[in-house]
């Protein structure tokens, strides 16, 4: 008998058999009937459990029923499934859990589109007792970042047996997050990742299940930590994780080292405006809150200021930031680019940030956050979470789809998670503001800077366009926080113009791959179909 395509994985202990027989009757219904299917039972008390799969088996020679003597746990039970795997890829089935009709056809195109693919992941929904459907989860293409503060490619999990094998398969210890350090161990050898942007997977929410209830299993949480912790000290990367505010949700704190010296740069002309009912000159300010939220010392603070730039302001920002401070006169026309780009130039730090004159720094910590996820060399930009004075989101990463180039977060309140946690954890995102953001000296050289076509919008649209052509990812940091009060500076008037030079460069943008909400079409609604087993 040839090998199958696929082999689905699916440890079981002690399912309602009702339910059980769904999850079977998903299966059989698949349109690709190039699989085996190897479902290990975990010791279930009931009887009807082993008695249901062996009638399947009986009838369908794909279905084998693997008994274990002992109850091992999901991680024992999910190895001896991929020890009896005979597929080139694995498939992760639950038993309660269900597949759409085309789960495992769309998966095969993708494989013979991509022949280096090792791991396929897909959106998902869930599907209470009724057969409801409901919380589509619409995911971002593969994010590595992400994968590090949420276990966000789930279901449906494809993997290539070999690879699975080669790193170890499951890891006792890890119950509950055993399928995110797997994920975690497969990504880091993986050829390719390719997100399949469809719903193939109903989670089913039960009593008791972390898709009904997150805090139901707060060891997995743990576990899950732990795996992360892991994956960062296995790549080298020096950072602590920690539970993040919502469980299942992990924040990454790095380190970053005292010799690397930081530049940052700063445009101004020096004005002043009213804040909170108090008038506050905005680039001291500014500059007093970098400073006084780290503890980073080998630091300098380049402000570029328009002659205009009152002198007390200039004697301020002295005194504030002593011997930190670099001043750059600067004569010409007013253009944000060139200003930026001659601060950049002026500075000496081998990392540099972009800081508008209109934020006021409230994170402890900020510069290194910021920064230090530079240290990786496919990491090109990181941005921060900027909000307005109200206290509602102004930026969170940039999304370019639906032909425009959009804040998808804006006016979310502070306290705000984001839908399935996009702003409280690190993430791909297309492209950030270059109100806080930070590169590489080399990497800002190498894409040409700021484009001083653009001297007023769009130049960091185009910044980032850039920094992803040349094959790197841009982070959104999500503990970084400051407030921006924008356009308290000058009135921003959008021109065409504009839009038509970085449309011209880049063309019209499309599909975002990090915020699905502006892409694709709309998932498959309604209810689980429903058969007898």
């Amino acid at each position: 008998m040839n090998a199958p395509l696929f082999s689905i994985v699916t440890p079981v202990y002690e399912p309602p058999v009702d339910v059980l027989g769904d999850t079977i009757a998903s299966v059989l219904a698949q349109e690709c009937e190039d699989w085996e299917w190897i479902l290990v039972d975990d010791c279930s008390p009931t009887q009807a459990v082993r008695d249901l799969i062996r009638d399947h088996s009986a009838r369908d020679p794909r279905i084998r029923l693997v008994e274990r003597e002992t109850n091992g746990h999901i991680v024992a039970a999910s190895n001896d499934g991929i020890d009896a795997a005979r597929g080139e890829f694995i498939v992760l089935l639950d038993h309660d859990d269900l597949l759409t009709p085309d789960a495992l056809a769309v998966n095969a195109e993708r494989i013979r589109t991509f022949d280096d693919v090792d791991y396929l992941y897909s959106d998902e929904d869930k599907v209470d007792a009724e057969g409801n459907l409901y919380d589509e989860f619409r995911k971002p293409d593969w994010s590595p970042e992400r994968l590090r503060g949420q276990m966000y490619t789930s279901h449906l999990s494809v993997m290539r047996t070999e690879v699975v094998r080669r790193v170890g398969g499951f890891r006792e210890g890890y119950d509950g997050s055993q399928d995110h350090d797997l994920a975690l161990r497969v990504s880091e050898v993986a050829r390719r990742v390719v997100h399949i942007p469809e719903v193939l997977y109903h989670w089913r929410a039960v009593a008791g299940s972390a898709s009904a209830d997150i805090n139901a299993k707060p060891y997995a949480t743990i576990a899950g930590a732990k795996a992360v912790q892991d994956h960062l000290d296995r790549l080298g990367l020096a950072a602590e994780v920690g539970q993040g505010p919502v469980p299942g949700h992990y924040r990454i704190t790095r380190r970053l080292d005292p010799d690397v010296r930081v530049s940052v740069v700063i445009p101004t002309i020096g004005q002043s405006d009213l804040i909170w009912g108090s008038r506050r000159v905005m680039v001291v300010e500014a500059v007093r809150s970098l400073l006084a939220r780290t503890s980073h010392d080998n630091l300098e603070v380049v402000v570029v200021y328009d002659q205009p730039t009152p002198e007390q302001v200039l004697r301020d920002l002295e005194e504030v930031a002593g011997d930190k401070l670099v001043l750059h006169r600067f004569t010409r026309p007013f253009n944000y680019s060139e200003k930026m780009n001659v601060g950049c130039l002026r500075a000496t730090g081998e990392r540099l940030v972009f800081l508008n004159d209109d934020v006021e720094v409230i994170s402890d910590g900020w510069l290194e956050q910021l920064v230090a996820p530079l240290d990786e060399t496919d990491v090109g930009m990181t941005g921060a979470r900027l909000y307005f004075s109200d206290d509602t989101v102004q930026h969170a990463g940039h999304a370019y789809g639906r032909g425009h180039y959009l804040h998808p977060f804006r006016d979310l309140p502070r306290q705000s998670y984001g839908p399935f946690g996009a702003l409280i954890i690190n993430r791909e995102a297309s492209g950030v503001t270059a109100a806080c953001a930070a590169m590489r000296r080399d990497t800002f050289v190498e894409v040409g800077g700021f484009c001083e076509a653009l001297p007023a919008n769009f130049n960091d649209v185009d910044l980032c366009y850039k920094v992803r052509r040349h094959g790197q990812r841009i982070v959104f940091v999500a503990p970084v926080e400051l407030y921006h009060f924008e356009s308290r500076s000058r009135e921003r008037a959008v021109h065409d113009w504009e839009r038509d030079i970085v449309r011209g460069r880049w063309g019209l943008p499309h599909d975002d791959p990090f915020v699905p909400d502006h892409r694709r079409a709309p998932a498959k609604r309604g209810q689980a179909a429903r058969r007898s087993a």
